[in-house]
């Protein structure tokens, strides 16, 4: 039986991230650190069908994770991605109130971001957005000019090199299907019969994560959350957009609305919404939402050309809270949690997790090594 020091499971941005994390802050320097990733490429699952949206964390109630993990992800973020020159902007974003009743959403999230340590967010009121934004319609809304863009692809491609520098492996086509307690360490039976004894196990498995953990036999079940699927569905902009910015509804209870988002191109899309499928793997356009985006997107700007959105991709949010329930926070199960020496299970990690990923990265590196190991770039 070959024996690595440790494993992490799925090569989305976020296992990319934690791998590479822990592979420059494991305290003996190990280079036996191997992401096993059942797909045959990094991020083809998540990472791939998102917005590329750097958030700037107003959404997020104080002291949850996703609020404290965004923030501090994001400064991590930006200035990952300078040092390795990824392609990124601060575009800014406009979050939209277009009847009065909504400027006390506004309110809320200016409040939701001072607590979360966001403090360069400004109030446009109906003649500021009229002055600046003339194809907006609306009565207030609050400018974030810490959002930005990215190109994700090239941000997960930077991480995996950093990560195989290192010394690390990523092996695709290769599934986790059995863990077994071995002592002080941990026995993992692959797809392909191969065995392998880790002191680590880091499940970053996404869509997957419940699911795996189950498989683990020295795993407490009640700990395992439920898991639920909201597809995310894209359309995009056939013709130019007016924006040079995001442009966001205010929020919904399930999501953030269906706004505008650029990718480095310049080409404008409109989306998520929230279409809640019994699948992971439902990820065709439903073009029965068409109509639903238009009328959505005209409240905001109601210029938009007939026919000039086309069905573009759609994402799986791995979510762990259902319909009617409020979002859950990104969980993070450590042995402190669970009484598993070596193992780190992540659920729940939807949107705001790619702007996260590094501070996540933290997270893990402090619950498997039980001291604070900050970001470094090298």
């Amino acid at each position: 039986m070959d024996a690595v020091r440790g494993v992490v499971i799925g090569a989305g941005v976020v296992g990319l991230a934690v791998a590479r994390h822990l592979s420059l802050t494991d305290p003996e320097r190990h280079d036996q650190w191997l992401i096993l990733e059942q797909c045959e490429a990094i991020g083809t699952q998540t990472s791939s069908r998102n917005s590329e949206v750097i958030h700037a964390g107003m959404y997020y109630p104080q002291g949850s994770n996703k609020a404290k993990w965004c923030v501090r992800g994001r400064e991590l973020l930006y200035a990952y991605l300078a040092a390795r020159h990824v392609p990124h902007r601060r575009c800014g974003k406009l979050i939209v109130a277009t009847q009065p009743a909504q400027q006390a959403v506004l309110h809320e999230l200016q409040r939701k971001a001072l607590a979360n340590g966001v403090m360069d967010l400004q109030w446009w009121d109906a003649a500021e957005v009229a002055r600046r934004q003339p194809e907006l319609r609306a009565c207030a809304a609050l400018w974030s000019p810490s959002t930005g863009i990215l190109d994700s692809h090239a941000y997960m491609l930077s991480l995996q090199a950093d990560f195989e520098h290192q010394g690390g492996l990523v092996v695709f086509h290769t599934a986790l299907e059995r863990v077994t307690a071995a002592g002080d360490a941990l026995e993992l039976q692959l797809s392909d019969g191969t065995l392998l004894q880790t002191q680590y196990l880091v499940n970053a498995s996404g869509l997957c994560a419940p699911q795996l953990a189950l498989s683990m036999s020295m795993y407490p079940r009640e700990l395992a959350p439920p898991m639920h699927f909201a597809k995310g569905n894209y359309f995009a902009l056939t013709c130019k957009s007016p924006f040079q910015h995001l442009v966001y509804p205010v929020p919904e209870s399930a999501g953030l609305g269906v706004h505008l988002t650029l990718d480095m191109g310049g080409q404008a899309k409109f989306g998520p919404d929230v279409e809640w499928v019994d699948s992971p793997t439902d990820l065709q356009v439903n073009p029965a939402r068409l109509s639903a985006f238009e009328a959505a997107i005209r409240d905001y700007w109601p210029g938009l050309p007939d026919q000039a959105l086309q069905p573009a991709y759609a994402g799986m949010r791995p979510k762990i809270s259902g319909p009617g329930r409020a979002a859950a926070d990104f969980m993070l199960q450590g042995p402190a949690e669970h009484g598993i020496k070596g193992l780190v299970q992540l659920f729940g990690i939807e949107s705001p997790g790619l702007t996260s990923s590094l501070a996540i990265a933290e997270a893990v590196s402090k619950s498997l090594f039980g001291v604070d190991a900050p970001h470094r770039l090298t």
